[in-house]
């Protein structure tokens, strides 16, 4: 089931994409896709319904983030080899998390806008999970059992905010609009294994990252569990789960992105983004 949010941004009605790839509106049935609605329960109610017989979403509609009322956004840093290695810093021992503000959250199509103090503006296309069963201090064993499904999030990025000066990663991950996420929630029945997935970010039409999950270093029921240690994961927080290589700090010298740059980004069965980047008005 792929479930998404669709309609003006901070106006998003709950929607699903049926078997023939239309939108139907799902705001008779659910308030919107969070909280219980993300429960095995909830999901499974959801998954009953006859999507034929929804009211089909005729149009074009903007798409918003498929998750609402998300807590928290929390990323690892580092979690591929290559990449690590392209960024000049060893590869960790345990995962490295940092966060991203909620407010920077963006529909998956939505205008990446930077802001005249940005200068080192960066891509990253990642796995995202989505928590769907609260979890504390669980095990490894658990973790699964807590995912709702899964996305796709950019993690765009401000490299001197996060690098240099007094740089620290949640100031260069937290800019309004750089949390691009969708374009839907694909259920974990969907998802048998995540960890054979194939991603990919383009920009202005070249290739610039190519991977696969298979080559995280850790995986995501030891995501889950790990960072259920320090902190309580409620239904609708969203982990990003680490990129592959090909960011633009690891090349020498970055294409940092600028106004008019087109992203498109997609993982293996969760659907693409595309975004166009703009100058702030």
């Amino acid at each position: 089931m792929k479930l998404l949010r669709f309609g003006a941004a901070g106006a998003e009605k709950p929607g699903l994409l049926d078997a023939d790839g239309g939108l139907r509106d799902l705001s008779g049935e659910v308030d919107d896709i969070a909280g219980k609605a993300l429960s095995e329960a909830g999901l499974d109610r959801l998954r009953a319904l006859d999507a034929q017989a929804l009211p089909r979403i005729d149009g074009s509609p903007r798409l918003g983030p498929p998750v609402a009322r998300t807590q928290k956004l929390i990323a690892v840093g580092l979690n591929y080899v290559d990449h690590a290695a392209e960024a000049g810093m060893p590869i960790p021992e345990e995962p490295i998390l940092f966060s991203k503000a909620v407010s920077c959250i963006s529909g998956p199509n939505d205008d990446i806008v930077l802001q005249p103090h940005v200068t080192k503006g960066d891509w990253e296309v990642e796995l995202a999970i989505v928590i769907g069963r609260t979890a504390t201090n669980i095990g490894e064993e658990e973790g699964l059992d807590h995912v709702a499904g899964y996305t796709i999030c950019n993690d765009v990025s401000e490299r001197a905010f996060q690098l240099e000066s007094t740089g620290q990663w949640l100031k260069g991950k937290s800019l309004d609009t750089f949390g691009p996420i969708g374009p839907w929630l694909v259920t974990r029945d969907e998802v048998p294994d995540p960890h054979g997935l194939a991603l990919w970010l383009d920009v202005n039409g070249e290739r610039r990252q190519s991977g696969n999950t298979s080559n995280m270093i850790f995986s995501v029921p030891k995501l889950v569990s790990y960072i259920s240690r320090f902190m309580t994961l409620v239904p609708g927080d969203v982990i990003a789960t680490g990129t592959p290589p090909g960011v633009a700090m690891g090349m020498d010298e970055p294409p940092w992105l600028k106004p008019g740059d087109r992203m498109h980004l997609g993982v293996e069965g969760l659907g693409e983004q595309v975004q166009t980047v703009v100058a702030m008005p």
